[in-house]
C-alpha cells in the first residue's frame, strides 16, 4: 500500500501536534539532561508563583526555560543522528556534538542570567 499524504489541514495539524507531543514525552524521559533541564523548569515555575514575580518576569523565564529545553533537544537530535551515522568514534563528529553542546552551554547561561536577574532581588 502506497503512503497517502492526510489531505485535510485540521488532521494534519492534530497529526503533527500528536508527533510533538510524543517528542517530547521520549525527549523528557529518555534523556537525563533534559530531565534535569525540565526538573529545573518546574521548581522555577513554582518559584515564581512563590514569589509572585510580575508579567515580565513571567516573560523572561518562560522564554527561557523553553530555549533550554529547545536547545538541549536539537542537541540531543544531533547526537543521535551523529551516533546513527557513525557510531564509532571520528574526530569531525565528535566537533559537531561539541558545537550542539556548545549552543546548550550558551543558552543555559542566558537562563541562568535571566533567573538570577530575576531571582536575586527577592533574597536582597
Amino acid at each position: 500500500m502506497e503512503f497517502q499524504k492526510d489531505n485535510t489541514f485540521v488532521k494534519g495539524r492534530l497529526k503533527s501536534v500528536t508527533y510533538a507531543f510524543k517528542g517530547a514525552v521520549k525527549l523528557i524521559s529518555t534523556e537525563h539532561s533534559v530531565m534535569v533541564q525540565f526538573s529545573l523548569g518546574i521548581i522555577l515555575t513554582i518559584a515564581g508563583f512563590y514569589f509572585h514575580i510580575s508579567h515580565e518576569e513571567w516573560l523572561f523565564q518562560i522564554f527561557a526555560i523553553g530555549l533550554v529545553l529547545s536547545v538541549e533537544g536539537l542537541n540531543t537530535a544531533v547526537e543521535k543522528v551523529a551516533d546513527f551515522i557513525h557510531p564509532s568514534y571520528h574526530e569531525k563528529i565528535g566537533f559537531i556534538k561539541d558545537i550542539a553542546a556548545g549552543a546548550v552551554f550558551f543558552a543555559a547561561m542566558t537562563a541562568i542570567a535571566i533567573g538570577l536577574i530575576i531571582y536575586i532581588p527577592k533574597f536582597v
